[in-house]
């Protein structure tokens, strides 16, 4: 079977060279009996190769399981894996047999081996040089024959020098390794894993695929995808189900992007959002910044002043009103229908020698932040709804904000 034929049977898609390369070593080694590790990151598809290998082997009529060792209680796996006797442990009420029994003759997936109690690796690696393995609560040995194909996540290496995984272990798996690429270093195939996502929800969701704009397609091509192919099947899904403008754009298709870069999926309110809505954190962050900014601004004017001595800058309307007033032109009418936050312009009273001017530290950002709510609930008399509404947050927040900040 060629390595075309492998894509087309268990549904992989990509073109990229690496993909290629480790499809053709699973192929290669297929057909033998030695156990093999993979590794690769989360999200990347490490779950496939183990069904390829089964598949091209001579064991592909017998049983194929895959266990994820992370998630079984160290105070059971011994029995999943190896089974037990009646009366071996509280509740073990009859004997049950363990995956390396019922597998006999196929093929087993150790899915993240690195979380593997160092008790169970012992027995583990007694099963992979000899076949041999003893129930929990028995003395009599038994054989099985089993392949074993592990997968991992994590640095093996870093675990080993931390005593939280065998040595030998590592080598009596690693016979043949086989590494899949994270997404970020196979962007060639990142647009096809799109299309290909775009057309399945289609269909799922009997809606038209969506479409990106050049721009959405080149920050989805640059994005870093620490999730991987999971997180980009992720963003696609929920752009095909909340956006009703099935052409994205790159302000559209950013929104959807974690700004941390993290493979957690981003939180989008109220479904279809504009260019020009803000999410709390961007709200908050360009008002209190540009705040900042200004405030600094207006210390240099002053202090300008007290220099040259001249009062005409100090003309409320002339220099100063419009810089603060600017400050908050972009945040005006954030939700159609709600109308601006009215700001007055700071009013300095004019110089004279006998009045000292006190140039003073901008204030904190938190202190910037509870004016603004106070400013808000204020025009909406109290009332929190409309207030979170018109500062594009949640209520809720808007809430923990009022107790955080105390105010009445």
């Amino acid at each position: 079977m060629t390595v075309q034929e492998i894509k087309n049977r268990f549904g992989i898609v990509g073109h990229s060279p690496l993909l290629h390369a480790s499809i053709e070593t699973a192929r290669q080694v297929a057909p033998t009996d030695i156990s093999v590790l993979i590794t690769g990151e989360s999200g990347t598809g490490k779950e496939v190769f183990p069904q390829i290998i089964h598949h091209l082997s001579s064991r592909k009529h017998g049983q194929y399981i895959a266990v994820n060792c992370g998630a079984i209680p160290e105070g059971t796996i011994d029995s999943e894996l190896f089974g037990h006797e009646k009366g071996s442990f509280t509740g073990a009420h009859e004997a049950r047999k363990g995956y390396f029994e019922v597998v006999n003759g196929g093929t087993i997936f150790l899915d993240e081996v690195a979380d593997l109690p160092l008790g169970t690796q012992v027995r583990l690696l007694r099963v992979l040089e000899t076949g041999e393995f003893i129930k929990v609560g028995s003395s009599k040995v038994q054989k099985t024959n089993v392949r074993v194909v592990a997968a991992t996540n994590v640095n093996i290496g870093e675990y080993i020098d931390k005593g939280k995984f065998r040595e030998d272990l590592y080598y009596r798996l690693c016979t043949v390794p086989i590494h899949i690429p994270p997404l970020r270093k196979r962007k060639e195939d990142i647009e096809l894993l799109y299309r290909k996502f775009a057309t399945d929800f289609a269909e799922k969701y009997k809606m038209p695929p969506i479409q990106l704009m050049p721009d959405a397609l080149q920050i989805l091509v640059n994005a870093p995808w620490p999730g991987n192919v999971r997180q980009l099947k992720n963003v696609i899904e929920q752009i095909s189900i909340l956006e009703q403008n099935k052409e994205i754009n790159g302000v559209v298709l950013h929104k959807y992007l974690p700004a941390d870069g993290s493979n957690l999926p981003a939180v989008v309110q109220g479904g279809r959002q504009s260019g020009n809505d803000y999410t709390e954190r961007d709200l908050l962050y360009k008002v209190l910044f540009d705040m900042k900014k200004d405030l600094n601004d207006l210390k240099r004017v002053v202090a300008n002043i007290i220099q040259n001595g001249s009062s005409d800058a100090l003309n409320p309307g002339a220099e100063i009103a419009p810089t603060l007033e600017n400050m908050y032109e972009e945040n005006r009418s954030i939700e159609a229908g709600t109308g601006p936050i009215s700001y007055s312009p700071a009013v300095i009273a004019p110089y004279t020698p006998q009045q000292p001017i006190e140039v003073q530290e901008s204030i904190s950002l938190q202190d910037q932040e509870k004016q603004l709510i106070i400013k808000v609930l204020e025009k909406y008399r109290g009332k929190r709804k409309p207030a979170a509404k018109e500062l594009g947050i949640s209520e809720r927040t808007l809430y923990r904000k009022i107790k955080e900040y105390n105010i009445d």
